[in-house]
């Protein structure tokens, strides 16, 4: 038996101006304010946070946490390689891939949103081939983006459940 879900509020891509924390590198600190980072993606995947934090024990020199992403983790810029990672806790030195920089990332979101809604909950033939369409859009904005067991794999691996149907219809 299905259950009926909320319809997923129709997302809007824009960009947002944040200030960097005092211990954030300078070129991350800058990338941040201008020209910004997305001001959210579908659902509970990214949502930016008030006030970016600074997670010490997150690879060699820390990270810059942007967003919240899912309960309890984190979308984070490494300040070491300029990387995007998702931090599952705060309280954690273990990460997964999301991109190979900001730009890559505010790319992949601009395209992801842009092609939502991807299907209608009765589309269910439809999954797949949507799941796919994303796998090779972001593939090609970012070779990195599908990273084995990565923030995006991930997102088109729920694509694919039929996670993310639209069920305005």
């Amino acid at each position: 038996m299905s259950h009926p879900l909320l319809p997923l509020p129709e997302p809007a891509y824009v960009l947002i101006r944040v200030e960097a924390p005092p211990e954030a590198p300078a070129r991350i600190a800058d990338r941040l304010r201008e020209p910004g980072i997305p001001g959210g993606l579908i659902g509970y995947e990214y949502r930016p946070l008030g006030e970016p934090l600074y997670l010490g024990a997150v690879g060699e020199q820390g990270a810059v946490a942007v967003a919240a992403s899912g309960l309890f983790g984190y979308i984070a810029v490494d300040a070491a390689t300029g990387q995007v990672v998702q931090v599952p806790r705060a309280d954690s030195a273990a990460t997964r891939h999301v991109n190979g920089d900001l730009d890559s990332f505010t790319r992949c979101v601009e395209a992801v949103i842009a092609r939502f809604p991807f299907y209608a909950e009765d589309e269910e033939d439809r999954f797949g081939e949507v799941a796919e369409e994303l796998r090779a859009l972001l593939s090609g904005i970012d070779g990195t983006a599908l990273a084995h067991s990565g923030f995006w794999e991930t997102f088109c691996d729920d694509v694919e459940m039929g996670s993310y149907a639209d069920g305005d219809d």
